[in-house]
């Protein structure tokens, strides 16, 4: 009777966890349906006003009655001889760009970029805060190519990097008329690579056959699962090879005074030594840069949300719960 008892209260436990850790997971899949059922829409924010207010909560902590009267009185001198300028003061158009490897960000560079074009003015200039480690050709290929449409207008565009850089990232950031950067963010990695894992050998071993038909002599290079040829490594190389030669001719063509020989060697550095070489034009942090247009220029935050599906939630919700 009491190993009955011992083996059903076992069990119960065992029924228990399970039950609460389906709970878990189907509050965690409701939460994230809940979440972000915004619609689509550009968000237009005054970052003067933001950098303002981060301001009025020091001065009330730290001045007098009597300064934060004159405080007031000058702001409000200010804000009339702004009010005077009006259209006057030119303005800075402030994009944030976060890649991952498929440089998914890239829908919503779009829209924000195609905002700005249809307002921007000759006078006006572009800020991209910039952080993206790299990932597919053609995906950054295409994130490049949307800030090239900012230059192609004639409007100023200034590339912020604060941590990172690198590979797909700087393909993007090299298209700025001018590049800052932290003094220690990332920056380079001006290589390409490609690898993948294969299983023919251990598919041989356990007797299992693998069949792949193609019609075209390069349609298939390297693969998973079948035998690879030194044929198909070389031509796998002369494609990789390639991709490195346009990704040149991109910094080539942007900064030409740039020795490629000493920085196209798939290396990165850091800001301090990406001055040196040529990679960026100025160590700043894009704080720095915005503190110091503000007082002459409008500050304008352009952001495209765009209503993620439930997958990509579920992954953006697993991604936090890894980095916590």
């Amino acid at each position: 009777m009491i190993e009955f008892l011992i083996e059903y209260g076992l069990f119960l436990a065992k029924f228990g966890t399970l039950a609460i850790l389906i709970m878990v997971v189907v509050g965690f899949i409701a939460g994230l349906a809940k979440r972000d059922k915004h619609d689509d829409g550009l968000i237009v924010e005054h970052l003067n006003k933001k950098l303002e207010s981060l301001g009025d909560v020091v001065r009330q902590s730290v001045l007098g009655k009597e300064q934060l009267k004159q405080a007031a009185k000058e702001r409000k001198k200010e804000s009339k001889e702004f009010a005077k300028k009006g259209s006057q003061r030119h303005r800075v158009y402030v994009i944030d760009f976060k890649g991952d490897i498929r440089a998914t960000a890239t829908s919503s560079l779009r829209k924000e970029i195609s905002a700005i074009l249809s307002v921007a003015e000759k006078d006006d200039q572009v800020l991209v805060r910039l952080e993206n480690s790299g990932g597919t050709v053609h995906e950054h290929g295409l994130a490049a190519s949307q800030l090239l449409r900012i230059k192609d207008k004639g409007i100023p565009l200034t590339v912020s990097v604060d941590k990172v850089a690198a590979s797909g990232g700087y393909l993007m950031a090299c298209i700025a008329n001018h590049i800052i950067a932290a003094p220690f963010a990332i920056i380079g990695s001006i290589g390409v690579i490609a690898q993948l894992p294969n299983f023919h050998r251990l598919l041989e071993k356990k007797g299992v056959d693998f069949e792949q038909v193609t019609a075209g002599r390069y349609k298939r290079t390297l693969t998973m699962f079948g035998k690879n040829t030194d044929e198909d490594r070389d031509k796998l190389q002369e494609e990789i090879e390639d991709v490195h030669t346009l990704f040149k001719e991109q910094i080539t063509s942007h900064r030409p005074k740039i020795d490629l020989n000493r920085i196209a060697t798939g290396e990165h550095w850091y800001g301090i030594r990406a001055l040196e070489l040529g990679l960026i034009d100025e160590i700043r942090t894009s704080d720095d840069f915005l503190n110091d247009v503000a007082s002459d220029a409008d500050l304008y935050r352009i952001t495209y949300k765009r209503k993620k599906t439930l997958p990509e939630r579920l992954l953006g919700g697993a991604e936090t719960l890894l980095n916590r």
